[in-house]
């Protein structure tokens, strides 16, 4: 369909019957994104009622999803083998113009500095505090605090842009970065909370296998607090103030499968929070795709 065709359909979008602007809101979301640039360029006009812009905002958003799930679809047919990929469709689905190339040169940035301080001998300990000193005190991320539930934490470019995420956002960019630097650190996933462990070199699989035993895990990190170094005993103190059982899974690296089911699921509630129905239901739809996890958590 030609540009001229397409915005000739685009003008019956405001037609009062509602038979009509179905039939006609059906054909311009199957032509997908190519239409997206005509229809923003429509929603522009001055001359035009609330009804045609709310309508082209609802277009806009449902190509949007449709497109985002599908590129997460895609996502899990490979496994969910690269968590920077999955963790950008979700940004995708707030920030369909997102610059995915800066958000990378961003990361290479980051990575670079902390590379430039690591050698091979160096200790496990000792490799992690020079990545927190990098990454928390001359790059600044902290742990979101204030504004703990809002959705931007949950958004991996807007956690680059302000420095301040949640556990799983934070630990997902430290994640990341140290998978680049060859650094065995894998997502565990916590009742209520989230953090990294450190792997026995010896005993990792593929970034995303899930297989490592608690027995390969030397120590925990905590990215929400500057990179805190835990033992079990301190897992095990967290989850007895939870009154929760201390069952394997929250010993042991979880899938990054696992992690961007998690991620949708805090925007969920992040919505939930905001009142807002329809942003709340997106996510959920989109975990749903991912679906049912291994882990109760």
């Amino acid at each position: 369909m030609s540009e001229t065709e397409i915005r000739a359909l685009i003008t019956l979008i405001d037609d009062p019957d509602e038979g009509v602007y179905a039939e006609v809101r059906g054909r311009i979301v199957e032509l997908g994104d190519h239409v997206v640039p005509v229809l923003e360029r429509a929603w522009e006009f001055d001359d035009l009622g609330d009804l045609f812009r709310d309508r082209i905002e609802d277009i806009l958003h449902t190509i949007h999803l449709a497109a985002v799930n599908d590129r997460l679809k895609a996502w899990k047919a490979t496994g969910g083998e690269d968590l920077l990929e999955g963790a950008l469709i979700i940004s995708r689905y707030r920030y369909p113009d997102m610059d995915e190339q800066k958000v990378k040169a961003r990361l290479a940035s980051i990575r670079q500095d902390i590379w430039l301080e690591l050698n091979d001998h160096l200790t496990a300990f000792e490799k992690v505090r020079v990545f927190n000193h990098i990454f928390f005190q001359i790059h600044g991320f902290k742990g979101n605090k204030r504004n703990y539930h809002a959705p931007q934490n949950s958004y991996i470019n807007e956690v680059l842009d302000s420095r301040k995420g949640n556990p799983l956002s934070l630990a997902i960019i430290y994640q990341v970065l140290a998978e680049d630097l060859h650094l065995p650190l894998r997502g565990v996933n916590l009742p209520n909370h989230f953090v990294l462990a450190y792997l026995d070199e010896d005993s990792i699989g593929g970034a995303d296998s899930g297989q490592e035993g608690e027995e390969n895990v030397l120590f925990y990190v905590n990215a929400f607090s500057q990179g805190d170094i835990l033992g079990r005993n301190e897992i095990n103190e967290f989850l007895d103030k939870l009154k929760v059982e201390h069952k394997p899974s929250f010993y042991t690296p979880c899938t990054n499968m696992d992690i961007i089911r998690r991620q949708l699921n805090n925007l969920a509630n992040s919505y939930k929070k905001l009142d807002d129905p329809e942003r709340c239901a997106d996510p959920e739809k989109l975990r749903d795709l991912l679906g049912p996890s291994d882990m109760e958590v």
